[in-house]
């Protein structure tokens, strides 16, 4: 029998929803993670050289959390969240003494203070199921400070299975256009099997 763990093969799950932390965390325990990249991208570690230290950054349904690390050191102040348990202890065993950074947090409903300067986007927005979009618009903006950005990976696909959940084209810029300029926007090269040649590496600034 083939290994399906990081293969991008889907096991066979019963049907359930992903908007719930019991479908991530069944995920997590079975070892099913092909989003799972193993490494930090390189377009993030261009990005962070060149950006200045004292930023709060947000990072949502972080997985492995290995970006964590990347911005911690390039000077933000990280928090990473996930509202499975089993995503949070294992991105807490690849932190190690950085594990503080991450909490088992719900993403539409903890509560913060200070608002963040920079929400990071890495296979959260299409772990999401569509109708749930609407609200993750208006959440980052309540999360994000006057001018705040997100930067991060999108995936455009144009399917209606998932999760990925893919973006079609011109939802993105119907999803976040009212409140955001896209000022960044980059062919992603080194992609995992699962997002190649349809993800993009995006900035969006708060207008």
């Amino acid at each position: 029998m083939a290994d399906t763990k990081n293969s991008g093969l889907s096991p066979v799950f019963p049907k359930e929803d992903a908007a719930r932390p019991e479908f991530w965390e069944k995920r997590f325990r079975e070892g099913f993670t092909p989003w799972d990249a193993g490494k930090i991208p390189a377009a993030l570690e261009q990005f962070l050289k060149t950006e200045p230290r004292g930023q709060r950054a947000l990072i949502p349904g972080c997985g492995s959390a290995y970006e964590v690390r990347a911005f911690a050191e390039a000077g933000f102040e990280t928090l990473a969240i996930d509202f499975a348990p089993a995503a949070v202890e294992r991105a807490q065993r690849t932190l190690g003494s950085l594990a503080h950074l991450v909490r088992l947090e719900d993403f539409f409903e903890f509560d913060f203070a200070p608002a963040f300067d920079l929400v990071y986007e890495r296979a959260f927005l299409c772990s999401l199921p569509r109708p749930l979009r609407p609200r993750y618009m208006q959440r980052v903006v309540e999360l994000l400070a006057p001018q705040g950005r997100i930067a991060g990976f999108f995936f455009f696909e144009d399917g209606e299975r998932g999760p990925p959940f893919g973006l079609k084209t011109g939802e993105l810029e119907n999803l976040l256009g009212r409140y955001f300029v896209r000022i960044a926007d980059a062919v992603v090269n080194n992609s995992i099997p699962i997002f190649a040649g349809k993800e993009r590496w995006q900035i969006w600034s708060r207008r």
